[in-house]
């Protein structure tokens, strides 16, 4: 190693010893770092940034940095990291980038263990190269010559003392063997990280007051519901029954979904129960052929659809349901429900042909789709369909081939349909 002072050594002092850094150049003092070529440590050291110190980048094996000094961290690079130790890892970047370090820089990680060995926090450091002879006598201080002369006389005062004992301690001074045995072990040492170590938060992070907020809503909502409990049992308490109410029997108010009868539709009644039910679309003439093998030549005029529903409480438990629509593609088919079929309408998927449309309740379709959800099924590939601009139904795209994004497709329907269902006919909402 060069006979040079210790670039490393004298920054920790500079830092302990709270000295003022300042940065130069050829001309003279510079305000940022930068614009200077040197480091000025203190008024007897003045080194360059770029000064490998014995700091040793990782992945590297090289001992002496004045030989390799690709393999060490620069003296600019290694101050950088302790002067922004406390900045944030995108602005610690930033910085790195600004003062012209894209490569070897302390990384973001190595950043606060190099800060603490640099302010005397910590005696070790990962990937540090013992230097020949390290002291903590500032580097250039002038040497000073201990002699026996200039110590004081101790045989007087202490005459009791063990007679052996040395005024001086003397220096130890490590085997050369063990030296090489100690690097060749911290050389394959590997340090053991864990996610805080890596982090390198400055504080742990409390969220007990989001937990105790959080904790005080959740009790008066289950009091509310408690609350609502026990009134709606209260209230049902057994009463003489109405005749008139007894007599009529309930009706079931499922709802209903309208598709196109026409045969170029996406949606027909031979592959809408495979879609709604399962999420697997089957193109309308595979699925149609398949009927007619299984002799099933006509298709239904009614068909039910049966949705699993999973709805979360307010105390976080899961319950599944199973909700019940009907699908008809036709005015006649409705009207098998009663007259107030079409008060329970919620959905019309539309080809965009108005005729569809001819012997509905409302033929014009601005009207129609202010009273139910309209719903347009196209390919990915099909381009904007000018005849629906006005209609106020929404698209939705079907993939020709990719039959894993059904799911989505159908998950996206139906969270549509909720919605529209819940501000327009509550009523009709199940589970």
């Amino acid at each position: 190693m060069s006979s040079g002072p210790d670039a490393l050594l004298a920054l920790k002092q500079a830092i302990t010893s709270k000295s003022s850094i300042a940065y130069s150049n050829d001309a003279g003092p510079v305000a940022s770092l930068s614009a200077a070529t040197h480091l000025v440590l203190s008024p007897t050291v003045t080194l360059p940034k770029s000064t490998p110190t014995r700091l040793r980048k990782p992945g590297a094996t090289a001992t002496d940095p004045h030989s390799n000094p690709q393999d060490f961290f620069a003296l600019g690079a290694v101050y950088l990291a302790w002067l922004l130790r406390d900045a944030t890892g995108a602005e610690y970047m930033k910085q790195v980038r600004e003062n012209g370090y894209t490569v070897g820089f302390v990384s973001v990680t190595e950043r606060k263990a190099v800060a603490d060995w640099l302010e005397d926090k910590t005696q070790s450091l990962s990937g540090l190269v013992s230097g020949e002879a390290e002291s903590t006598t500032p580097p250039g201080t002038p040497p000073q010559l201990r002699t026996a002369a200039s110590l004081p006389s101790t045989s007087s005062s202490f005459k009791g003392n063990d007679s052996t004992t040395s005024p001086l301690k003397r220096r130890y001074v490590a085997d050369p063997a063990d030296m090489a045995v100690v690097k060749k072990i911290k050389a394959n040492e590997i340090e053991l990280q864990d996610r805080n170590t890596v982090l390198r938060g400055i504080k742990p992070n409390n969220f007990n007051s989001v937990k105790v907020e959080f904790a005080e809503r959740l009790k008066k909502m289950k009091d509310t519901a408690n609350s609502r409990s026990s009134g709606s049992s209260w209230s049902s308490r057994p009463t003489t029954p109405d005749p008139k109410l007894q007599a009529r029997k309930p009706r079931n108010q499922y709802p209903i979904i309208m598709i196109s009868s026409s045969p170029t539709s996406l949606i027909t009644m031979y592959n809408v129960r495979r879609f709604l039910q399962d999420a697997v679309f089957e193109p309308s003439q595979e699925a149609r052929a398949r009927a007619v093998a299984e002799g099933n030549a006509r298709a239904e005029d009614v068909i039910p659809i049966y949705r699993k529903r999973t709805t979360i409480d307010t105390s976080g438990r899961e319950t599944e349901t199973q909700t019940r629509y009907f699908v008809v593609d036709s005015a006649e088919a409705l009207a098998k429900f009663g007259a107030d079929a079409w008060d329970r309408v919620v959905c019309v998927m539309t080809t965009g042909q108005a005729w569809q449309f001819r012997p509905y309740k409302w033929t014009e379709p601005k009207t129609l789709f202010h009273h139910v959800k309209g719903i347009y099924f196209s390919w990915t590939n099909d381009p904007p369909n000018p005849k629906i601009k006005d209609w106020n139904v929404t698209e939705l795209k079907i993939d020709p081939n990719r039959r894993h994004v059904d799911k989505s497709v159908l998950a996206h329907f139906w969270r549509l349909l909720d919605q529209w269902t819940s501000a327009n006919k509550p009523s009709l909402m199940q589970g």
